[in-house]
């Protein structure tokens, strides 16, 4: 049986969007395992609002 716990849910904040002065924020919800990356995560991920792909890294 698998254990349970070591995969938690996480938000990523796009970092380009903060600098860019336009409202709103772009989010994403992902899942990550803390046994294997416990450092905060960082992915590409496409910004809807500046319609281009930005990183984007873990808030919480």
């Amino acid at each position: 049986m698998a254990k349970k716990g070591n995969r938690v849910q996480v938000i990523m904040e796009c970092t380009e969007h903060k600098t860019s002065g336009q409202p709103g924020t772009s989010r994403y919800i992902t899942v990550k395992n803390k046994k294997n990356n416990p450092e905060r995560l960082e992915l590409k991920k496409f910004n809807p609002i500046l319609k281009k792909v930005t990183l984007h890294k873990e808030i919480k």
